[in-house]
């Protein structure tokens, strides 16, 4: 498994595996350009791998460990990533916005701090007694807050498995506050270790996402200030939790009510102002948010934080931008069964309008996808009204209704139908055309 031949036929086939990937992706998006460069790409690959096989010797197929390898393999236990920057995650961090932009929209300043914050980290230039960062979160609820936390511990530790998530409003009382290091001994939940420890402890490389922090009992907040300041904190069995390997978000709901109460950032009347005046009433709510934060938290527990990130309210063209990132989940339950989702401009435009909310920001979309697309959707799969190969178009549109009269609503119609081996056929022709 570890000899230099077998690494070699290993990397050489999983190359040759993501090549093919990427052709047939080509060709369903019906880049036949990039479909003739990648084939160009497989034959070769494809040759190579036939030498591979056919070629090496015993003294080649003797197995190396490099340090290398234990480090790989210690991480795959651990869910520790390898320390050594390689070139291709260099150039992974460095365009770490373009990725968490994928996620969240419209938040370029608490992506821009936050993408920082990862990058001193990674290349060895933060406090070595410090946690990677801390941020507070404030804003407007529905604006991507809790998402970009799940999109951050995806990214940086490959999966948001790393996202630990506490609601704070759980340790209000002095007693509850002892759960996040363990009960003391000799009480119940002894041997199970802290919320916050014992998870840390065993992640350390984490996201913790301590949500609506200000609800937390004051001593939770002494807690923290020493996660923050030193980097550690000890759980009820003395043992010291390492927290300089992660990154802590915070969210709290201060100011929520001067933002709801804020008539200028209503959703209608948003998109009918310049970017100027947005900027303008930005900047007027981020010092309200402000100036209620000082007057909630101590002086030395906001003076321990790497940043505050007020999140901006969201205009109609960022939630149109979510409602695609909505409807990516549904489109590929639908490619599953061989069918193909499509939204005219007036759809779009009318759930984005539905799924709004000034108080609740995007939060109503997913529920608007569920009752206008998902479930007529299923009945009519149910009902035999559509087949794997059809192209279903959706429309928001007039319609006459079983008593006459006529209402607005969205219309489900089949735009294209393809059967898997018209798809193919047509696809071979193609490149055999461009081949010629």
């Amino acid at each position: 498994y570890k000899t230099p031949h077998a690494t070699n036929l290993r990397e050489t086939f999983m190359s040759l595996k993501k090549l093919q990937k990427q052709k047939e992706e080509a060709l369903e998006m019906q880049r036949f350009d990039d479909a003739i460069d990648l084939r160009y790409r497989e034959v070769e690959l494809e040759a190579r791998l036939n030498e591979l096989r056919e070629g090496g010797n015993e003294a080649d197929n003797r197995p190396r460990v490099t340090p290398d390898d234990v480090a790989e393999v210690v991480a795959m236990w651990t869910g520790v990533p390898v320390s050594r920057i390689a070139g291709e995650e260099r150039t992974r961090l460095l365009e770490m916005e373009k990725a968490i932009r994928h996620r969240i929209i419209g938040q370029e300043e608490p992506i821009k701090a936050i993408c920082k914050a990862v990058r001193r980290a990674r290349a060895g230039l933060k406090d070595p007694r410090r946690p990677i960062g801390t941020y507070m979160f404030l804003g407007p609820t529905g604006v991507g807050k809790s998402e970009t936390a799940r999109a951050l511990a995806e990214f940086m530790f490959g999966s948001d498995e790393a996202l630990l998530k506490l609601d704070m409003s759980e340790f209000m009382e002095r007693h509850n506050v002892s759960r996040l290091v363990g009960a003391p001994p000799g009480y119940i939940g002894y041997e199970e270790g802290g919320q916050l420890t014992e998870a840390v402890r065993r992640r350390p490389y984490s996201v913790i996402l301590l949500d609506e922090i200000e609800k937390a009992h004051p001593e939770a907040f002494n807690m923290l200030l020493q996660i923050m300041e030193d980097g550690h904190l000890s759980d009820a069995k003395g043992r010291r939790v390492d927290f300089r390997n992660a990154l802590i978000l915070m969210t709290s709901n201060i100011g929520a009510k001067l933002i709801q109460g804020a008539n200028k950032m209503g959703f209608a009347t948003i998109t009918e102002e310049t970017p100027e005046s947005r900027e303008q009433e930005y900047e007027i709510m981020k010092s309200k948010v402000m100036d209620a934060l000082k007057k909630t938290f101590r002086p030395e527990f906001i003076n321990r934080l790497d940043g505050v990130m007020v999140f901006r309210s969201l205009s109609r063209e960022e939630i149109a931008l979510i409602v695609e990132l909505e409807l990516r989940p549904l489109r590929m339950q639908m490619a599953e069964q061989e069918m193909k989702l499509e939204l005219t401009q007036g759809a779009r435009e009318q759930i984005a309008s539905a799924g709004y909310d000034p108080d609740y920001g995007a939060r109503p979309l997913r529920r608007v996808i569920q009752n206008s697309i998902q479930d007529p959707l299923s009945e009519a799969i149910l009902e035999g009204r559509f087949v794997p190969g059809d192209t279903i178009l959706v429309d928001y549109q007039e319609v006459t209704r079983d008593d006459g009269s006529t209402a607005e609503d969205y219309t489900f119609e089949v735009s294209d139908h393809r059967t898997v081996d018209e798809v193919e056929s047509e696809e071979a022709d193609a490149i055999e055309a461009m081949l010629q």
